[in-house]
């Protein structure tokens, strides 16, 4: 329901909201430049929600009436969010994961069918979205922790993806690990990402062309950045030579 026009606008909205959500699990106060950015957001999007325009989405979401303003606007971020933050992240991530190990990235250059095993060992290992909120529905007790009901929960998928009793070795990136899409990356069950099909096939998509067009591919010495982040986790940049 957006204008192509709108893109870099959305985009610079979606920078801010994404330093802001840092920031509040960091246990630092909501910055004013995420406030105002949710703000606008959650007006244009209601704007176009409501005009009806071009027979989107959220347009028949508003016309069936089933959600709040509220809920429509948080169900439209969470898409955003996962339109962009995981799916550069994750990309990100692989790509990194491969050239950091150019013994990896030489075998995943001689066999292309192993990059969808690269970027599922990726994800495992360093998912795009290593932290996630969830709300107790009922009062219940977990290892002995009290959770009250609508108490919050901090879910770290990250830990949950190097468990011991599921991944044989799980802080080493293998390239054969059979149970590896068992990682939760993605989620499981009602919160299971709508887009994971998609996602796969960009970040498989994205690898094999890159290394199909850049021969030699390989980091920069010269300008390493590692990984970032508490809940979004990243490189901030990713510097690479070829030839």
């Amino acid at each position: 329901g957006l204008d192509p026009g709108e893109v870099t606008m959305v985009l610079q909205w979606y920078d801010a909201i994404v330093g802001a959500v840092t920031a509040i699990t960091a246990g630092h106060p909501v910055r004013a430049d995420g406030r105002r950015a949710f703000a606008e957001l959650r007006a244009r999007l209601l704007d176009v929600a409501h005009r009806g325009r071009d027979g989107s989405l959220l347009a028949l979401v508003a016309t069936l009436e089933e959600l709040t303003p509220d809920e429509l606007v948080s169900n439209a971020g969470v898409l955003l969010f996962g339109g962009v933050e995981t799916t550069e992240g994750m990309i990100s991530n692989a790509l990194l994961a491969l050239l950091d190990r150019p013994e990896l990235l030489a075998v995943v250059r001689g066999e292309p069918e192993l990059i969808s095993s690269a970027v599922e060992e990726s994800m495992r290992l360093e998912p795009a979205a290593a932290v996630v909120d969830r709300y107790a529905t009922a009062a219940t007790s977990l290892r002995g922790v009290s959770i009250a009901a609508g108490e919050l929960v901090r879910v770290s998928i990250a830990a949950a993806n190097r468990d011991p009793a599921i991944f044989d070795d799980p802080d080493n990136f293998d390239l054969y690990r059979r149970n590896a899409r068992r990682h939760l990356a993605f989620a499981r069950g009602p919160h299971v990402c709508l887009g994971i099909h998609l996602a796969r096939l960009e970040a498989q998509t994205a690898i094999g062309q890159l290394l199909v067009r850049l021969s030699r591919l390989r980091l920069d010495p010269a300008r390493r950045a590692p990984v970032r982040g508490i809940v979004f986790r990243k490189p901030l940049s990713l510097h690479a030579l070829w030839s």
